[in-house]
């Protein structure tokens, strides 16, 4: 193990060179334009893998491919899949990044560029723990297989497709992802728990064309004022969402874990503060963490309706458009509140106005027991590289694969994160602290051996 140390050690100014190479593709899975580019990203990794000597396929999906790769060079020992993505959200809004988002650039002992959080930056970390041991030993201690696709920010539609047929290809002793935070600087977690999500399009649509505001304002619909009504009715003033039966199945938290969550290094100040709001809000009767972990929620991702340009422009928009999310808990089904969902926008959408609901992608909420031998294996190698015990957290986001391994190969998933809650994922000036790469490096390297 040593000597595994020693190359992690030895190789970081060239590791860092080459996740550089990595973050500077533009793959962002949303932009038919770039198409070509997320493709460079699989391909990028798939000669990457074949250097360290897997196995590699590059698998063709409707939309973008899947990379998979294994070394299955010690027979008789546990086999880990690693799940990653390639592919990173839009740069919007490009002006207020500090350095250009696919040029890296390093300052403050972290790196910036999209992605390097989120998960390019995450992926790599495995992929470097086991070239290092690979140098240093000639041989892993386990088996590995990774998993690497380029669809998670548009919500993996192919990839269920993939992992069903595959199963058997699969099939693993745990699964390890990077795709979550640590609670905070300094403090490593494993985190256990995910909240589910629910991604809609509402639109309405009114006259067949935009109207002049003064000529025909008062005797035809406003989408744009019917859609803000309806969207105000789902939630109320005390931050709870009003869907008829949207809590009937939320599993309450027990005493313990909300003793659990209340004992975690949290300051809820210095969070405010990160944020730039003057206050925070949420479900009355919860504290921040329970909100962000345990609790439901009904957010507007986005709207969009009439003129808004420059200047003024007084006209009576023919359609209105909303984006619309909802973190589920266990035990909701996603199906049953996405029906709540729709049933409660007809209920209340005036004759005048058409509705059309798109439901766009989700997945269920996942909890995992802390005393699974695997989840301790990840603790103890997180121990091991950041040198003091690691907490147990949930996660309010969402990460679909991980239900979707979870009932189809029926094993352990360790999450094990090493960003940190204000790295700007999805945001201008997304960055990866460097000391937690390193780290992060390290505790792979550890787990090898843990979990064996």
């Amino acid at each position: 193990m040593e000597a595994v140390l020693r190359t992690i050690t030895a190789d970081r100014e060239a590791s860092l060179e080459e996740l550089k190479a990595f973050l500077r593709i533009p793959s962002v899975s949303t932009d038919p334009a770039r198409r070509g580019e997320v493709r460079r990203a699989a391909r990028w990794l798939a000669e990457h893998l074949s250097r360290l000597g897997c196995r590699v396929e590059v698998r063709e999906t409707p939309g973008h491919p899947i990379v998979y790769g294994e070394w299955t060079g010690a027979p008789g020992r546990p086999t880990l899949l690693v799940y990653g993505h390639y592919d990173v959200q839009p740069e919007d809004p490009v002006e207020e990044w500090t350095s250009p988002p696919f040029e890296p650039s390093i300052r403050d002992g972290a790196i910036y560029a999209r992605g390097a959080a989120d998960d390019k930056g995450q992926v790599f970390i495995h992929l470097k723990a086991a070239e290092a041991w690979l140098r240093a030993e000639g041989r892993l201690p386990v088996n590995l297989k990774f998993l690497i696709e380029g669809e998670e920010e548009v919500g993996s539609p192919n990839l269920e497709p993939f992992v069903m047929a595959e199963a058997g290809r699969l099939k693993a002793d745990a699964v390890a992802i990077s795709d979550t935070a640590m609670l905070a600087k300094g403090v490593p977690a494993l985190c256990v728990g995910l909240r589910g999500l629910i991604y809609c399009q509402v639109d309405l649509q009114g006259p067949a064309t935009d109207l002049h505001s003064g000529i025909f304002g008062g005797s035809v619909a406003n989408p744009a004022g019917v859609l803000c009504r309806l969207l105000a009715r789902l939630t109320d003033e005390q931050g709870r969402v009003t869907i008829p039966g949207f809590y009937d199945d939320v599993r309450p938290l027990t005493g313990a874990e909300r003793e659990a969550f209340a004992a975690l290094p949290f300051d809820e100040t210095a969070y405010r503060e990160a944020l730039g709001v003057p206050a925070l809000d949420g479900e009355a009767g919860f504290t921040t963490l329970e909100r962000r972990w345990a609790r439901p929620t009904l957010e507007l991702n986005g709207l969009q309706a009439g003129f808004t340009g420059v200047g003024s422009k007084t006209v009576l928009p023919a359609r209105a458009m909303a984006k619309v999310s909802m973190r589920l808990v266990p035990d909701q089904d996603p199906e049953k509140i996405v029906d709540a969902f729709e049933t409660a926008l007809r209920r209340h959408c005036p004759p005048s106005a058409t509705l059309t609901l798109t439901r766009m992608h989700g997945s269920k909420p996942w909890l995992a027991p802390t005393d699974h031998p695997a989840l301790q294996a990840g603790a103890r190698a997180l121990e091991r590289g950041f040198g003091r015990r690691p907490v147990f957290i949930r996660e309010g986001g969402s990460i679909p694969i991980v239900t979707t391994l979870t009932e189809r190969l029926a094993v352990p998933i360790l999450l094990l994160g090493f960003g940190l809650p204000d790295e700007n994922a999805h945001a201008p000036d997304e960055r990866l602290d460097l000391e937690n790469f390193s780290r992060g490096i390290v505790t792979v390297a550890h787990l090898y051996r843990e979990l064996t």
